[in-house]
C-alpha cells in the first residue's frame, strides 16, 4: 500500500490558517473567513472585486449628469406639487402619493436615458440622493410659509418619488 503524502494548505491571505478550500477562480487557497460564498462555489475577495467590477459601467460624468439633472426636475415637480396643494386642501396628502409614484417613474426613466442605461450602485444613489435633494427648498419655503399640509405632501413626495427612482434604477422588483 501506498501512503498518499498529503499536503497542507495555508491561506494565502492569512499564512498561519490551515485551510482545505480554494478559490474556484484563482485555485488559491482561502480560509473560512476569507471565502465569499457564491451560488457556484468559494471566491477570494480579489476575485469578488474583480467580478462587481465587471456590473460597474458609469463613466465619471454620470455621476454629473444623472443627479443634476434629476436635481433639477425634483425642483419643478415639487415646485407643481406645491402650487397643487395649495388649491386642494386636505386630499392633497392622497394626491401627493399618485404623482410621487409618477414622478418617480418619470425621473427614473430620464436617469436612465441621460445615462445611456448605464450601471453603477453610486450613481442610483446619486440619482435618487438629487431627487430628495430637489425637494428641499420647496419644503423648506413651504415651512417658512407656515402651511402643514403642503409640507407633508411635499415630505411624502421626497420619500415616494427618491425610493421609487432607486428601485427602477438599481431593477429591483418586487
Amino acid at each position: 500500500m501506498t501512503e498518499s503524502a498529503s499536503t497542507t494548505l495555508y491561506c494565502y491571505v492569512h499564512p498561519t490558517r490551515e485551510t482545505m478550500l480554494r478559490c474556484k477562480r484563482c485555485e488559491r487557497p482561502i480560509c473560512a473567513s476569507c471565502a465569499q460564498r457564491t451560488p457556484t462555489g468559494y471566491l477570494c475577495n480579489e476575485c469578488v472585486n474583480q467580478h462587481k467590477k465587471i456590473f460597474d459601467t458609469a463613466l465619471w460624468y454620470d455621476y454629473l449628469i444623472g443627479p443634476g439633472i434629476i436635481l433639477i426636475l425634483s425642483l419643478i415637480a415639487s415646485g407643481l406639487l406645491a402650487f397643487i396643494a395649495s388649491f386642494i386642501g386636505f386630499y392633497m396628502i392622497f394626491v401627493a402619493f399618485a404623482i410621487a409614484g409618477g414622478a418617480g417613474v418619470f425621473l427614473s426613466n430620464v436617469a436612465l436615458r441621460v445615462t445611456s442605461k448605464r450601471r453603477s450602485r453610486p450613481l442610483f444613489i446619486a440619482c435618487a440622493a438629487g431627487v430628495a435633494l430637489g425637494a428641499v427648498p420647496i419644503g423648506l419655503m413651504l415651512l417658512l410659509s407656515g402651511g402643514i399640509l403642503p409640507v407633508i405632501s411635499i415630505g411624502i413626495y421626497a420619500v415616494v418619488a427618491t425610493s421609487t427612482v432607486y428601485a427602477r434604477l438599481a431593477g429591483i422588483q418586487l
